[in-house]
C-alpha cells in the first residue's frame, strides 16, 4: 500500500506557476522527490532525511497541532492551544521553528520573509487565510465545505490570488 501511495505521489506535478512575488492564480501540487519532499504517514508528515534542522523542527511543530479542531481566532500563541485557525496554525508551527517572533494574521503574512517561494519552507497568503508548504508538502485548515482544523496534505489547493513568501535562507 505505502509503495502504491508513494507512486501515486510522485505522479503529481510540483506547483505550476507560482514562483513569482506577486498574487498567484496557479495550484499547488504535491511531487514527492527523494531526500527532498516530506511525505504523509498516519496524520503526521515525516521529514526528509537530508531535511535542515528548522524544517524538521517546522514539521514537528506542525505534528503536534495537526488533527487539532479548528477555532476562528484560536491558537494565536506560541504556546500550544487546542484549537487552531489557519493563521494561528501556521504561526505556531514558523514560532516553534524560530522563523517568527510572534502570532500573525493572514493578512500580515503577505509581508513576512522574503518574496518568492522558497527551497524549503514557503508561506502561501492571501487576505482571509494562509498555509505553509513544509518540505513540499502542504500544511492548512480549511478542508472541503466546512473549516477543519490544521492538517498535512498532498492534495493540490487552488492558490486563488496568495503572495509566495518564504523564511529567508529556506
Amino acid at each position: 500500500m505505502l509503495r502504491l501511495t508513494l507512486l501515486a505521489l510522485c505522479s503529481i506535478v510540483f506547483l505550476a506557476g507560482c514562483a513569482g512575488s506577486g498574487s498567484s492564480h496557479g495550484r499547488y501540487a504535491y511531487r514527492y522527490i527523494p531526500g527532498k519532499t516530506a511525505v504523509v504517514s498516519g496524520g503526521h508528515a515525516v521529514a526528509p532525511v537530508g531535511a535542515p534542522r528548522t524544517v524538521r523542527a517546522a514539521i514537528e511543530a506542525g505534528n503536534q497541532i495537526a488533527g487539532l479542531p479548528y477555532s476562528y481566532g484560536a491558537g494565536h500563541t506560541r504556546e500550544r492551544s487546542n484549537a487552531y485557525d489557519c493563521s494561528g496554525a501556521a504561526s505556531y508551527v514558523l514560532c516553534q521553528a524560530g522563523l517568527l517572533d510572534e502570532p500573525t494574521t493572514s493578512t500580515s503574512f503577505r509581508s513576512y520573509g522574503s518574496r518568492g517561494k522558497g527551497r524549503w519552507i514557503s508561506v502561501y497568503a492571501r487576505s482571509g487565510h494562509v498555509f505553509l508548504v513544509v518540505a513540499g508538502l502542504r500544511f492548512d485548515t480549511g478542508w472541503g465545505s466546512g473549516a477543519e482544523g490544521p492538517k498535512w496534505t498532498a492534495h493540490g489547493r487552488p492558490l486563488n490570488g496568495a503572495v509566495v513568501r518564504h523564511p529567508s535562507g529556506l
